[in-house]
């Protein structure tokens, strides 16, 4: 999927619990490359010149890719360097080779260098336009999506998108009622910490990014992972961690306390809460303190985090105490913490269908996880998504429910054989997904467990965001016809990853050169196609909610194309085939007549509307009759949803815990190019970020979107309760949909 790194600075991780080494404090000089990470790119270049699917000889025509694209990862909206920039570092073009093969990583230091210099040149440009009178009466926009437009030629044009860009900050926040001297003051903080956040990256971070540069023009998704992303990879796979359960965030120059995990250490010590903010770290009993106010977050958290059973101390000024409170010291000894918020859950939606309740069983899976390290020393309770999907399908029986949704809507894949494994739950053996190497061997991957965790109806829902791991399972469920696939067409990622540890490389036991993620095969159905570009295809098609030209595999413009091989031998369960004509066409009946739907249309033609104009208008009087029709739209939602609300059927699915929680700075206003949102009405523009609201107050917002009606859920769950209604109806068309049913086989002529 296509990411900008615009302002890569202002988008840190928020993360929970953390280890022990002090971080590199980090100037506002030219940074530059340790030893151990040229030894790393060289070492890198022979295993993806020799190992990768599609291995490409590292030569001038790669040097050419990957300097296009480091520019791009430094500045995608084209909002910092100029075309003269470019032009200085033009000899540089066909030398990254060079670079990379000859250990000498001057040339990118020194691209990173001139990007640092002029993110300074533009944030104090910015601030000084705040001291300037803003004329909202002018006929002007404001270009949203950059990602393809040209270079600034010069300063002077650089300098203009910029007062394009504060003059809509601000016309964001005088919308939202906020007067010249509070916006003033608004904009020069969030802009002053634009420069600390970027003044804080390391030589760690630039190094990443410009081997990133290298391993994503070869293919989309291989990847660099430094030292710290692969740990914190290893932790989502695993979806554990030894620390104190607590989610950590910056606001201003202070780390506070986002959320605590309940029964964590952090909970126990019944000292810690919400919006403490942590002003020290020490290392047991009686270590000195060390002062982490300013530091950026993942630095704090790697001292955080250590081994479970170790103690950790925390100098902490509460919640509700002024900057100069009186601060408490808190101590605790680091545990496992599970993160449960990544874990499959479930919930039960009721569908009235005539004058019966279907029950419809929602198992929602954000990844598929496994814990490889515990898995491999024969821990007998490793973490891994299929064990809690198998436990929750058991509760589900007894909940004696008449259909199982599997939500992999947003999960982004993970693990190859818990993909095939979850599918196994649902078919008795067999074939589940081929994978094919660069020299052209074929390997099956099967399920190879007898029988069925779960033998009744099942469908999968999907949108865009679904990939990898998601598509492997989704598509075997669709080639056995052992279930429906609804929703929008998967992103379409059809191939297969490993990690490389480099440290094996290591010169030294000190060096550390990170991880290599790799792809080294592409995946098949068994009926012989791939999910390569085109995805999977749903069987019932939901309104699309994504910008499909823009987020995708076919977004890429070097991903690997779409072929067929040889199908697998199996033999399909059913034929859900007949199903989906009359399904469709019962939801597309629904929801016509659905206000939610209806609301969620609307929403999705302005979003598109949005992207297809790719420009806001800078006049003020333009700006508020668009606000004004916005909040006439949502009143007259609000006064439909008043006056036909009705109890909510779901039974609400398990508190979340463990959430990792991520720090973003949005762009204004920018049209979405991921996954749209459609649960719960968007509120009302403040024209603030993530770190400048009241915390209390954004939680709370948060929880109020996440408990808001999930209109493509629900919609999902009442096709599976007509799905049920029509085999129970028709003995028929159930045997010919579910013939290994006993029950079919029972009742049918």
């Amino acid at each position: 999927m296509k990411k900008h790194m615009l302002m890569v600075a202002m988008a840190f991780a928020m993360s929970t619990q953390a280890a022990t080494t002090q971080p590199e404090r980090v100037a506002a000089t030219q940074l530059k490359p340790i030893p151990a990470q040229t030894q790393a790119a060289l070492w890198a270049s022979r295993l993806l010149g020799r190992y990768h699917y599609k291995a490409m000889p590292l030569d001038d025509a790669m040097s050419e890719k990957i300097f296009d694209k480091y520019f791009e990862s430094l500045d995608g909206e084209k909002l910092f360097f100029t075309q003269a920039d470019l032009e200085q570092f033009s000899a540089a073009r066909t030398k990254m080779d060079d670079a990379i093969n000859n250990e000498n990583l001057s040339i990118p230091f020194a691209i990173y260098g001139v990007y640092q210099q002029r993110f300074s040149e533009r944030i104090a440009h910015a601030r000084e336009l705040l001291k300037t009178k803003m004329d909202f009466t002018a006929d002007e926009t404001m270009q949203l999506d950059r990602e393809k437009a040209a270079w600034p030629k010069n300063e002077d044009e650089a300098q203009d998108l910029w007062r394009k860009r504060v003059k809509n900050d601000w016309l964001r926040l005088k919308l939202a009622g906020k007067e010249d001297k509070a916006i003033r003051e608004t904009l020069d903080k969030r802009y002053e910490n634009y420069q600390s956040r970027v003044r804080k990256l390391n030589n760690e971070d630039v190094f990443q990014m410009f081997m990133n540069a290298y391993a994503t023009s070869i293919e989309p998704h291989t990847n660099y992972l430094g030292p710290r992303s692969a740990e914190n990879f290893d932790i989502q796979m695993r979806l554990s961690l030894e620390g104190i359960g607590a989610v950590l965030q910056t606001r201003d120059e202070y780390t506070i306390i986002r959320e605590i995990v309940p029964g964590s250490p952090a909970a126990m010590s019944g000292k810690l809460k919400v919006g403490d903010r942590i002003l020290g770290v020490a290392q047991g009993d009686a270590a000195a303190f060390t002062d982490v106010l300013g530091w950026r977050i993942d630095d704090v958290v790697q001292l955080v985090r250590g081994a479970k059973g170790s103690t950790v101390r925390l100098d902490v000024l509460p919640a509700d105490a002024g900057p100069d409170g009186k601060h408490i010291t808190v101590s605790m000894v680091r545990k496992k913490i599970s993160m449960e918020e990544q874990a499959a859950k479930k919930q039960i939606i009721e569908v009235k269908d005539g004058g019966v309740n279907r029950r419809v069983g929602i198992i929602s899976l954000p990844t598929f996880y496994q814990d490889f390290e515990a898995k491999r020393r024969g821990d007998k309770d490793f973490k891994s998504a299929t064990r809690d999907v198998a436990r929750i399908l058991g509760e589900l029986k007894k909940d004696k429910v008449d259909n199982v949704l599997i939500d992999l809507r947003n999960n982004g894949g993970g693990s190859l054989m818990e993909a095939v494994e979850l599918t196994g739950l649902f078919i008795d053996k067999g074939p589940v997904v081929m994978q094919r190497s660069a020299e052209g061997r074929v390997d099956v991957e099967s399920d190879t467990n007898a029988g069925l965790a779960w033998s009744g109806p099942v469908g999968v829902l999907i949108n865009r965001g679904s990939a990898s791991a998601s598509e492997i399972f989704a598509a075997a469920i669709q080639d056995y016809g052992r279930g429906l696939v609804i929703g929008e067409p998967s992103f379409g990622k059809g191939t297969v990853q490993t990690l490389v540890n480099l440290d094996r490389f290591a010169q030294g036991e000190k060096a550390r050169y990170g991880e290599l993620k790799m792809t080294i095969a592409q995946f098949f159905r068994i009926n012989g196609g791939t999910t390569q570009l085109r995805g999977v295809t749903p069987d019932i098609k939901l309104p699309v909610t994504s910008d499909i030209d823009n987020f995708g595999e076919s977004s890429f413009d070097n991903a690997l194309p779409w072929v067929a091989i040889k199908p697998a031998p199996f033999v399909p369960l059913g034929d859900m085939k007949e199903l989906v004509a009359p399904l469709q066409k019962r939801h597309e009946a629904r929801i016509a007549k659905d206000k939610d739907f209806k609301f969620l249309q609307e929403d999705l033609a302005q979003v598109r509307k949005l992207r297809k104009d790719n420009a806001i208008s800078l006049n003020e009087a333009v700006r508020r009759k668009e606000r004004d029709a916005q909040d006439a739209r949502s009143k007259l939602r609000e006064a439909r949803l008043a006056a036909t609300a009705t109890p909510a059927a779901a039974e609400p699915a398990p508190s979340p815990q463990g959430k990792e929680a991520r720090s973003k700075v949005p762009e204004p206003t920018k049209p979405v190019k991921a996954v749209a949102a459609v649960k719960g009405s968007s509120r009302q523009d403040d024209g603030l970020q993530a770190d400048e609201r009241n915390l209390a107050a954004e939680l709370a917002a948060e929880k109020a979107a996440k408990d808001a009606k999930d209109v493509m859920l629900h919609e999902a769950a009442n096709v599976l309760a007509d799905a049920v209604g029509l085999l129970k109806t028709d003995t028929r068309m159930a045997l010919r949909a579910m013939p290994y049913m006993p029950a079919t086989k029972a009742s049918s002529p």
